[in-house]
């Protein structure tokens, strides 16, 4: 059972396992299981009987959705990994896979993250509540398979991006936020556009091909209750993203940051030895390349593109 199975990185994760031989994947849709209830996930793994429950629904955006809606988040994303991790227990799953966040970190942790340092502090405020509340489902994992013995693994990926992603000017993420802006700038002819913040903090984006081979992967041989990085390794400016964006699309006007605009956290980048002992997972997909892909993307399907589910 994978939750969020038709969004951005469910599609993918469904498809690679059914890649691997999984026969049978089934994807709950939230006009159908709403996850927030916890007697609507009760009866849906009830009904499912699933052997294993991989999480990857969640409601979430960029800085501006997370400053908007911090009660909404916080309480959707707990919600719905609270119902599920119980009737994991109820209904007596073999695994349980969470899939947490790299907002989850404190905000001036050291760079690279490594997973023993996500309880060092605070998370970054904008986007506090979201993170705080998959912070604890990896606390009720653990506590869970102390008292009860269900298997549960939690990783922790770093800001996807690909073909497919959400690119709802509302709620999307830095990338497709970026290629949008760009390519209706070069489209228009503008001499200019504008960017939130200093461009000074820094990002790491791993592929969505890659975090949905590393959870296939994490899936089939990992069983540690200690939290994993899923990253690329490599670590990018915002402004230095911008401007490969800018080049990709062919944008060759001015770029002018609105430094009244929050950054988000500092830094961010993840320390991803663990994955690569655990689980021999190491990202492939160059960001260069992957980025070309989703401009690619983006202009042959924009018609038709609506924001993941």
């Amino acid at each position: 059972m994978v939750t969020g199975g038709a969004g951005f990185l469910g599609r993918r994760v469904c498809a690679a396992l059914k890649e691997r031989g999984v026969v049978d994947v089934v994807a709950p849709r939230r006009v159908e299981h709403d996850l927030t209830r916890q007697q609507a996930v009760d009866a849906c793994v009830a009904g499912i009987k699933p052997d294993v429950i991989i999480h990857l629904a969640a409601e979430v955006g960029g800085i501006g959705a997370n400053q908007a809606n911090p009660g909404r988040y916080f309480y959707a994303n707990m919600a719905m990994g609270l119902n599920l991790i119980e009737a994991a227990r109820r209904h007596g799953v073999d695994k349980f896979v969470q899939i947490g966040t790299v907002c989850a970190y404190p905000k001036h942790t050291s760079v690279p993250f490594r997973e023993t340092s996500l309880w060092d502090g605070y998370p970054e405020e904008t986007n506090a509540p979201y993170g705080v509340a998959k912070r604890a489902l990896a606390v009720m994992l653990d506590g869970y398979r102390r008292q009860y013995g269900l298997c549960g693994i939690y990783l922790i990926p770093v800001n996807l991006y690909g073909p497919g992603d959400n690119f709802d000017p509302e709620t999307s993420h830095v990338i497709p936020a970026l290629i949008r802006k760009l390519v209706a700038a070069v489209e228009r002819g503008d001499d200019a556009v504008e960017v939130w913040g200093t461009g000074a903090a820094s990002r790491e984006f791993l592929h969505v091909d890659d975090a949905a081979a590393a959870i296939v992967a994490a899936t089939e041989q990992h069983d540690d209750p200690a939290p994993v990085n899923l990253g690329s390794g490599q670590e990018i400016t915002i402004r230095a993203l911008v401007d490969l964006v800018a080049v990709i699309v062919g944008f060759t006007g001015e770029v002018r940051w609105d430094a009244t605009r929050p950054d988000g956290q500092p830094r961010r980048a993840l320390a991803v030895s663990r994955a690569r002992e655990q689980f021999n997972f190491e990202a492939s997909v160059v960001l260069a390349d992957g980025l070309r892909e989703t401009v690619e993307w983006w202009r042959q399907h924009r018609a038709t593109a609506v924001e993941a589910p």
